[in-house]
C-alpha cells in the first residue's frame, strides 16, 4: 500500500509542478492563487463522485421531458383526451408499439424513440456544459438540465402530452432566448450585484438550505424512498412494496418493508459513512457502485429490473451495455412563430428567466463558497462573470438539443466534499457524461436508491455552515432560518431564497422605521449584534464595464482606479475590525 501511495503522490506532484497544474492552480504549482489541498487525482475522483450523484438526471430528465410529448402529435378523442391509449402516439414517445388492451409490448420498425432522444440529449448537454464550465471558470461545479425547471417546462408550459398553451417547439424557443437574456444580465453585472446585496446570513443559510433540500431528495422516491407525500400530513413515512403504494403515491401499509430501501440504507448509507470515517476518499463512489451492482440481477426482491412490461424495457436497454442513440426528433426543432401565443410565450420566457436568476445564482454562489474560493473582501468568486455567462450559454445550447433550462447542480457538493477545488472536477464530470452517451444503458440503470444516501450524506456535510449564521440577533437569525426551512419544504432553492429575503426586508424594515420615527430612542437592545449590511466596496466592476473602461481610458487609468478602490476597501475593512459598526 505504501508503494502505491508513494506512486500516486509522485503523479500528483509531477502534474502539480507542470504547466497543466499551474493553469488549473493546483496546490504546489507555484501559482499566486493556487487552491490549497487540490491535486490531480483528487480532482478526478471528486468529478467522478459528482457524476455518480448526478447520473440519475439522465433517466429522470428524459422521463419528465418525454411526458411533454415533445414533437409527437396528439389527436385527442372524447374518451382519451391525452392520448394515453393511442398506440401510434405512445410508440412515438418510447419507441415501442404498446397495445393497451392486452398489456403487451412488441418491437416495431417504425419507431421515433423520443424518450431515448432525451437520454442522449441530457447526457450531451450535461457533458458539454460541465466540461466548458470547468475549463473556463476553474470551478468544481457541474451543469445539467435542472430538476424543477424541467417539471415546470413539461407540466405547466407545454402541458402533459402537449395539452398546455405553448407547444414544445415554442417552449424551446423561450429557453433559447432566455439564455441570451441571461448572458446580457451577466455582462452588465446584475447577477453579481444580486449576490452582493444579499445579507451574509442569508447567503450562508442558502448553502444550509440546499443541504436540507438534497437530503429531502435523497429520502424521497428520487432516492431511497423513505418519505412521501400524504393526504393527511405534508409528508409521511414510506418504504413500502410497490403493491402497497396507493394511486397518490402514499403507502397504504407495510411501511419500511421495501428491500430497496434497506439496501440503500445499509450499503449506500451506513457502509459509505463507515468508509468515510476511515478517510477513504472514494467512499461515495464505492457505495453507489455496490448498490447498483446488487440491484441489477433479475428475480430478486430488490432488482431494478422486475419482470413487468416496464422492467423488461429497462432490462432490454441495459443489456445493450454500449449503445449510441442519435438524436432524431428533438435536435434544432425551435419554432419562431411566437405571435400565435405571444402572451403565454412571454410568461414562460420571464418565468424561466426569473427562476433561473434566483436559483442558479444562489446555487453557484453557495457551491463556490462551499469550495472555499469566495473572496471575503469583495463577496465575489473568481471569474464570476465568465461563470454566469457560461451558465447562460449552456442554457441556449441545451435548447438546441431539445432540453429544458440548464443550471448549476447542487449535487456538485458531493465532489467538493471529496476535495474537488478546481475546474478539473467539473471537467471530469463532463467527460463522464459524454462517455455515458455511449454507455447510456449502464448509467441510465443506476437506481435512485443507489444515490439517495449519498445525497443525504452530502446534506449532512453542508450543515457545517450553519454555525456561521448570526443567531445572536433576531433580524438576521429569523430570515436565515426561513431560508433554510423553505428550500426543502417548497422544493425550490429560488422560493426559499425569496422567502428569506422577504422576511429580512419586512422585519428589518419595521425596526428601521420605528428607529427613525423615534429619533433612535426605541431600538432593539442588542442591535449592535446585527450584521453589517453593505454592498462590498471591493467588488470588481462587471467584465463588460472593465472592458469598456480599458478601451476608452486605457489600462493604466483603469488599474489606478482599481487600486484606489482596493485601498478604500482595505480601510473600510480595518474600521470594521476595529469595532466601528456600520448601522443601517
Amino acid at each position: 500500500m505504501t508503494i502505491i501511495k508513494d506512486a500516486l503522490d509522485s503523479i500528483n506532484d509531477q502534474i502539480s509542478r507542470s504547466t497543466f497544474g499551474r493553469v488549473f492552480r493546483l496546490d504546489g504549482s507555484g501559482h499566486d492563487k493556487e487552491r490549497k489541498g487540490s491535486c490531480f487525482l483528487t480532482e478526478i475522483r471528486a468529478g467522478m463522485t459528482t457524476f455518480f450523484t448526478m447520473a440519475y438526471i439522465i433517466a429522470v430528465n428524459s422521463s419528465i421531458l418525454a411526458e411533454s410529448g415533445a414533437t409527437c402529435v396528439c389527436f385527442p378523442t372524447h374518451d382519451d383526451m391525452f392520448c394515453d391509449r393511442n398506440v401510434e402516439y405512445n410508440s412515438c414517445l418510447i419507441g415501442l408499439f404498446y397495445q393497451y388492451e392486452i398489456i403487451k409490448w412488441a418491437k416495431t420498425d417504425k419507431v421515433q424513440d423520443v424518450k431515448r432522444d432525451f437520454i442522449t440529449a441530457t447526457a450531451a448537454v450535461a457533458g458539454i456544459g460541465s466540461f466548458a464550465f470547468g475549463f473556463l471558470t476553474n470551478l468544481p461545479i457541474a451543469l445539467a438540465p435542472g430538476m424543477g425547471l424541467n417539471a415546470y417546462f413539461t407540466y405547466q408550459v407545454v402541458g402533459y402530452h402537449g395539452s398546455g398553451n405553448v407547444s414544445y417547439r415554442l417552449a424551446l424557443t423561450a429557453v433559447f432566448v432566455e439564455g441570451f437574456l441571461f448572458m446580457a444580465l451577466s455582462l452588465l453585472g446584475l447577477r453579481q450585484w444580486l449576490v452582493k446585496i444579499i445579507p451574509s446570513s442569508i447567503k450562508v443559510a442558502s448553502g444550509v438550505g440546499i443541504g436540507l433540500f438534497l437530503t429531502e431528495i435523497g429520502m424521497s422516491y428520487s432516492g431511497i424512498g423513505l418519505i412521501t407525500g400524504s393526504r393527511v400530513t405534508p409528508t409521511d413515512l414510506a418504504g413500502c412494496l410497490p403493491e402497497y403504494i396507493d394511486a397518490d403515491g402514499t403507502c397504504g401499509g407495510h411501511k419500511m418493508t421495501s428491500p430497496t430501501l434497506w439496501i440503500g440504507i445499509t450499503c449506500g448509507g451506513f457502509l459509505t459513512a463507515f468508509l468515510m470515517s476511515y478517510k477513504i476518499k472514494s467512499a461515495m463512489i464505492i457505495g453507489i457502485v455496490i448498490v447498483s451492482v446488487i440491484s441489477w440481477p433479475r428475480d430478486t426482491s430488490f432488482t431494478y429490473f422486475p419482470r413487468t412490461p416496464e422492467g423488461d424495457i429497462l432490462f432490454d436497454f441495459f443489456k445493450q451495455i454500449i449503445a449510441f442513440h442519435p438524436i432524431k426528433h428533438t435536435l434544432g426543432v425551435l419554432d419562431w412563430n411566437v405571435s400565435v401565443v405571444g402572451g403565454h410565450f412571454a410568461l414562460a420566457l420571464f418565468t424561466f428567466l426569473y427562476v433561473d436568476i434566483i436559483d442558479a445564482t444562489a446555487t453557484l454562489y453557495s457551491m463556490a463558497r462551499f469550495s472555499g474560493v469566495v473572496d471575503n473582501v469583495s463577496g465575489d468568486f473568481p471569474r464570476s462573470t465568465l461563470a454566469y455567462c457560461t451558465d447562460a450559454m449552456t442554457i441556449t445550447v441545451g435548447s438546441l438539443f431539445g432540453c429544458s433550462p440548464v443550471t448549476a447542480f447542487i449535487e456538485s457538493g458531493a465532489g467538493i466534499i471529496l476535495g474537488g477545488r478546481t475546474g478539473l472536477t467539473a471537467m471530469t464530470t463532463g467527460v463522464c457524461f459524454l462517455v455515458s452517451i455511449f454507455l447510456a444503458p449502464i448509467f441510465a440503470s443506476i437506481p435512485p436508491w443507489a444515490t439517495g444516501c449519498t445525497l443525504i450524506l452530502v446534506g449532512c456535510m453542508m450543515m457545517i455552515q450553519i454555525t456561521e449564521v448570526n443567531w445572536a440577533y433576531i433580524g438576521d437569525a429569523l430570515p436565515a432560518f426561513i431560508t433554510i426551512v423553505a428550500m426543502p419544504f417548497t422544493y425550490s432553492v429560488a422560493y426559499g431564497l425569496i422567502a428569506g429575503l422577504l422576511c429580512y426586508t419586512v422585519l428589518n424594515g419595521m425596526i428601521y422605521m420605528v428607529k427613525k420615527l423615534t429619533g433612535g430612542r426605541i431600538e432593539p437592545s442588542n442591535i449592535d449584534d446585527s450584521e453589517c449590511w453593505v454592498s462590498k466596496a471591493g467588488a470588481n466592476p462587471p467584465w463588460f464595464i472593465r472592458a469598456m473602461c480599458k478601451k476608452i481610458w486605457g489600462p493604466s487609468k483603469l488599474d489606478d482606479d482599481m487600486q484606489s478602490l482596493s485601498a478604500v476597501t482595505e480601510a473600510s475593512d480595518k474600521e470594521l475590525v476595529d469595532g466601528v459598526h456600520l448601522r443601517r
